[in-house]
């Protein structure tokens, strides 16, 4: 199953493109822009504590057959702050 590429930022709305090199993702593909993940979010996922990592850029030849979510996902709370889970 491919990555849904989700077409925004969670917290602050920002349209993320499928080829955008500013979309991070956590494990559970929850989307945020590169401001938000890094200035917000300290690294980590507001939904389930992971890390967040950027998103890999699908080649445009394989949108064609596999093409990204247009299903938008926004926090009207805007996002709080979390830390990595501790083991």
């Amino acid at each position: 199953m491919a990555l849904a590429l989700r077409p925004n930022c969670e917290c602050c709305d920002k349209d993320l493109p499928p080829d955008s090199r500013e979309a991070m993702i956590c494990t559970f593909e929850c989307t945020f822009c590169a401001d938000c993940a890094t200035d917000r979010l300290r690294g980590f996922c507001p939904n389930c504590s992971g890390e967040l990592v950027r998103r890999p850029v699908r080649p445009l030849a394989a949108l064609v057959n596999n093409p990204a979510s247009t299903v938008r996902v926004l926090k009207p709370e805007g996002c709080q702050p979390q830390t990595a889970l501790t083991a």
